[in-house]
């Protein structure tokens, strides 16, 4: 058994967890919030026999996709009168981070 955790962008939960339940796979969903840009994500956890994480993760790979977004910079502490471009940051965005962990199943 494994646990499959998948760290998601909040645009492709929906067609995802989808997907997911279509192949029949039961998940737990949890709203997150990334770092860096400190947008909203979703984790999505998963328990699944060993034979299923592949396809687990080729569905995944299919319904989350990696994004260019721009962002603007700080304007930095200048003196009165001086001035400075603001260049936009361009960054990748989106995609999944996906952890499979060794997992067994407890019942209580």
């Amino acid at each position: 058994m494994k646990l499959i955790i998948l760290v998601i962008q909040r645009q492709d939960e929906q067609a995802l967890v989808r997907a997911l339940t279509e192949q029949r796979f039961g998940l737990t969903r949890i709203s997150s919030q990334g770092g860096f840009l400190r947008e909203g994500n979703t984790t999505l956890l998963l328990a699944v026999e060993d034979h299923q994480v592949d396809e687990v993760v080729n569905v995944t790979r299919r319904h989350c996709h990696t994004r260019t977004k721009f962002l603007a910079p700080l304007p930095p502490v200048a003196e009165s009168g001086e001035f400075y471009p603001v260049t936009p940051i361009e960054v990748q965005v989106g995609g999944a981070t996906v952890f499979v962990l060794d997992g067994s199943q407890m019942r209580l």
